[in-house]
């Protein structure tokens, strides 16, 4: 069986259709191939944060994207948040609006 991808609300996905070029195709490109495979394709492409979460890990010529997701039973994987990383390490408040949106998923489940 597939799995499916499903975006936390319309406007994760319209922040990931607004990434360069680049990024947004590297993006999609990891995406088809855990449609295909599972949300665990492994380092480079992903990694576990822990507390639930994961990462996609995006990386082009314009630089970083980071779209963090879950999974719930059911192979589905749900885009929580996305953003394009400035620094090295992941700001701690886009991991705290994933950690929230995270709370939500699971108390509607």
């Amino acid at each position: 069986m597939a799995f499916t991808i499903e975006y936390f609300n319309p406007s994760v996905q319209a922040e990931l259709d607004g990434w360069p070029v680049g990024l947004r195709a590297r993006y999609r490109a990891l995406a088809l191939r855990m449609l295909e495979h599972g949300p665990d394709l492994g380092m480079p492409h992903t990694r576990a944060l822990g507390g639930g979460l994961y990462e996609i890990r995006a990386k082009a010529a314009e630089g970083i994207g980071r779209a963090i997701y879950c999974t719930l039973v059911g192979r589905r994987i749900v885009i929580l948040h996305g953003f394009v990383k400035k620094t090295d390490k992941t700001p701690t408040r886009e991991l705290d609006v994933a950690r929230n949106r995270l709370k939500l998923v699971l108390s509607h489940e």
